[in-house]
C-alpha cells in the first residue's frame, strides 16, 4: 500500500507536465510542469544591489574623468611644427633638441603624465561618492588605470543600480572617436611638414 499524500507530481508519461495523485492512484488531471521557484537568497541580493529609489548619479568627478585625459593633446595645436622640423638651420644637435624644448609638446607630455593620475584619484573621489549616497558596489576606481574603462563601467553599473547615468559612457565614446580624427589629422599634418623640411635641403634634390 502506498503512502505517498495527494498532490501534484511529475507525471511519468510525460516530464514536461505535472500530474494529480489522488492518494492511490494517478488521475487524468495534468498541468504544465512548474519551474522550481527562485531561492529566496537571490532575490535578496537581486533588491541589495538596487540603490534606494532616487539616489543621484551624477559627481562633477566623473564628468571631470571624461575630459581631462584628452585636454593635454590640445596642447600640441600651438607646436610650431615647422620650426621643430626646420632640417635647414643649426647643427644636428639643436635640431634634435628642439622637440624637447618646445614649450607647448613638453606641456602635452606633462600634462598626460598629470592627467593620468589625477585621473586614477578623481575615480576614487567618485567611487567613495557613490558609495557613501547608498550606491551598492558601484564599479570599482582602480580600473581608471585602464582608461576610459572606468567612465564606461561606471556608466553601466550605476546605470544598473540606479536606473539612470549611462551618459559618461556616450559622451567618452565621442571622445575618443574625437581623438582618433585629431590624432590622424595631426599626424597627417606633422608627415607633411617634415617632408616639405626635407626636400628644403640644400643638395638633396639635385643629388
Amino acid at each position: 500500500m502506498t503512502t505517498t499524500p495527494a498532490g501534484w507530481y511529475p507525471d511519468p508519461d510525460d516530464a514536461t507536465k505535472s500530474r494529480w495523485w489522488d492518494g492511490a492512484r494517478w488521475t487524468e488531471d495534468r498541468a504544465p510542469l512548474q519551474a522550481p521557484p527562485i531561492p529566496e537568497s537571490y532575490t535578496v541580493n537581486a533588491m541589495e544591489l538596487k540603490a534606494p529609489e532616487g539616489t543621484p548619479w551624477n559627481t562633477a568627478w566623473i564628468w571631470i574623468i571624461v575630459v581631462l585625459p584628452f585636454l593635454p593633446s590640445l596642447l600640441l595645436l600651438g607646436v610650431d611644427w615647422s620650426r621643430m622640423f626646420d632640417f635647414t638651420s643649426g647643427s644636428e644637435t639643436e635640431i634634435m633638441l628642439r622637440m624637447y624644448t618646445n614649450p607647448a609638446y613638453l606641456l602635452s607630455l606633462v600634462g598626460g603624465f598629470a592627467a593620468y593620475g589625477l585621473g586614477v584619484w578623481f575615480a576614487y573621489l567618485d567611487w567613495r561618492v557613490l558609495t557613501r549616497r547608498g550606491v551598492p558596489r558601484p564599479f570599482h576606481w582602480a580600473w581608471n588605470f585602464i582608461t576610459p574603462v572606468y567612465a564606461i563601467g561606471r556608466s553601466v553599473v550605476v546605470r544598473r543600480r540606479t536606473g539612470r547615468g549611462i551618459s559618461p559612457m556616450w559622451v567618452s565614446i565621442v571622445l575618443v572617436i574625437l581623438s582618433v580624427v585629431f590624432a590622424t589629422v595631426l599626424s597627417v599634418m606633422i608627415v607633411s611638414e617634415v617632408m616639405k623640411q626635407i626636400l628644403l635641403i640644400p643638395g638633396l634634390v639635385s643629388s
